[in-house]
């Protein structure tokens, strides 16, 4: 694996000389917020910055796409796929809870039997820059409980890391080689990993938040009917703030929209706090209130992701416990789980 030593102040000339020769999201700052957009000319990328507002899986997986379309013919009904060819792309600046969500997100949309094309076109054609976490943001970050790290390299193609008067990038996959020109800078060896070392012990210890994310699978499957399931949600608002903000969370609805001869099919984000999301065409909901949805949304993370792929569907963000407008706070419901 390539290493290199770049020098600090140089990196924003460098993802903007980037973004002259190709498509490039990065954090820039939008108001209050910090969000992934295009990087266009005047626009200066973020790289000491706390985390995005908005996770950056929709670039994989967008708030809507257009799956098809249809039209009525004398013949019949007319199909058009719409599957448009994804463009080669750089996604830099992803802090590395986010990108390992991607190593998530393609469990389920890459498997060998189910392929989603529309994910995987955009998956392949985007080489993600990860930006490690020498000083964890914020006190609800937890990424170290569900099997990630402040410097973890999971989902990444490159991993630039702060060494203080310079950035550490090493080229971890064929794609993040493929950018080596826009890196050029001394090679760096085995005083640079443990210069890195020293700095990820450091920053896992800077994680104060602490959960037993992954002791209560054994409990969650013996539990289904327990009445802690009455107590967690009765304050939820049934937003969906939490499951849109989740950099794991991949719920959609498809839905048609048709006008004279002529429709569209689209997939959308959609959210299993919603009261509609499960209502089906009988009239029937098999959950029916806030405690069956919050259930399934503790279950889903915790065990039925662990299940299906072993693996926990929660990078430990903390964006749904910072968001949430009436404070419900994942890590109290993991541990007191753990607790029954």
């Amino acid at each position: 694996m390539e290493k290199r030593y770049i020098k600090k102040d140089s990196l924003n000339g460098r993802v903007k000389k980037m973004a002259e020769a190709g498509l490039v999201y990065a954090p820039v700052k939008d108001g209050d917020n910090v969000l992934f957009q295009v990087l266009t000319p005047g626009m200066e990328p973020l790289t000491a910055y706390a985390n995005s507002k908005n996770a950056p899986k929709n670039f994989f997986f967008p708030h809507t796409e257009k799956l098809m379309k249809y039209t009525r013919t004398e013949k019949g009904m007319a199909f058009s796929g719409e599957l448009a060819e994804a463009r080669e792309a750089v996604l830099f600046g992803v802090r590395p809870c986010d990108a390992r969500s991607f190593v998530l997100l393609d469990m389920l949309f890459d498997q060998e039997k189910y392929r989603d094309p529309y994910y995987i076109a955009r998956r392949e054609k985007t080489t993600v820059i990860s930006l490690a976490c020498i000083h964890p943001p914020y006190t609800t970050c937890f990424c170290t409980s569900v099997a990630g790290g402040p410097t973890d390299a999971a989902g990444a193609d490159i991993l630039l890391t702060d060494l203080g008067d310079r950035y550490l990038v090493e080229f971890l996959t064929p794609k993040g080689e493929k950018l080596e020109a826009h890196f050029s800078g001394d090679k760096a060896g085995d005083e640079a990993d443990a210069r890195k070392q020293a700095i990820a012990a450091q920053a896992e210890q800077e994680i104060t938040s602490r959960i037993p994310a992954k002791e209560i699978k054994p409990i969650l499957d013996v539990n289904f009917e327990h009445p802690f399931w009455n107590t967690i949600h009765q304050k939820c608002l049934a937003c969906g703030t939490c499951t849109y903000l989740c950099p794991t969370c991949h719920c959609f609805d498809i839905s048609d929209e048709q006008k004279g001869d002529d429709g569209i099919r689209l997939r959308n984000w959609d959210s299993c706090m919603f009261p509609l999301f499960t209502l089906e065409t009988s009239g029937h909901n098999p959950r029916p209130t806030q405690k069956e949805r919050w259930r399934q949304r503790a279950m889903h993370k915790f065990k039925y992701y662990v299940d299906n792929f072993n693996a926990i569907a929660c990078v430990g963000c903390g964006r749904c416990v910072m968001y949430c407008p009436v404070n419900i706070d994942i890590r109290k419901i993991v541990t007191d789980i753990s607790k029954l």
